[in-house]
């Protein structure tokens, strides 16, 4: 046993952490939260732990980070939608407040798939409920803060939607070469001119 779980919860992710890591949680629907890893205290195998994030409603846990560059998360919704927003952006707060907004989820994005430590040399790999699979340098996705809403990185077929994503690490010399990772309708070019419209106002904690 690694952790003692009700009934309706489940292990989604661990870690390695050098106990003084700062974590980033994302939700479903679109909120992060930042927090020292030094805020929860040790514990033995058959234990709960402490609360890391508050959830509401049907919210749920998707992802955890574990920061420990200076670099960009990168965050990716179900409908194809995505951004890079400096991790700086976030800033540390006590674990199991309700987060700020990372990526809004209303409308065209959809709920929140995966976010990730990234830096610009990177790629990723998307892949959809349907098996189609794309390869993406990081450095063509638009950079942009919290409350915008992204660009389009992936063209979708009908009732199609992302489901995980996939980082490839690069390096100075030879990563992330690539072009646009896919060709999308005018006024939606991947990494190109971005929606930077604001979605709500950046969340309670």
């Amino acid at each position: 046993i690694a952790i003692n779980l009700d009934d309706d919860d489940r292990l989604i992710t661990a870690k390695l952490t050098s106990g003084g890591d700062d974590i980033i949680l994302a939700k479903r629907k679109g909120k992060a939260i930042r927090f020292k890893e030094t805020d929860v205290r040790q514990m033995g195998r058959a234990t709960r732990g402490v609360k890391g994030v508050t959830l509401d409603g049907d919210d749920e846990v998707v992802e955890m980070v574990v920061v420990r560059r200076t670099t960009e998360l990168l965050a990716v919704t179900e409908y194809g939608y995505g951004k890079r927003t400096r991790i700086s952006d976030f800033r540390n707060i006590k674990r199991g407040g309700k987060g700020v907004v990372c990526i809004p989820t209303e409308g065209r994005n959809g709920r929140l798939v995966k976010v990730m430590e990234v830096v610009a040399t990177d790629e990723v790999m998307m892949i959809t409920h349907d098996g189609m699979i794309i390869r993406c340098p990081v450095k063509g996705i638009s950079l942009l803060g919290r409350p915008a809403k992204g660009v389009k990185l992936i063209n979708l077929n009908e009732g199609d939607v992302v489901v995980d994503v996939a980082r490839i690490a690069g390096d100075e010399e030879n990563g992330g070469d690539g072009d646009v990772c896919v060709e999308v309708e005018p006024g939606d070019e991947a990494g190109g001119e971005p929606d930077t419209e604001n979605g709500p106002e950046p969340g309670e904690y």
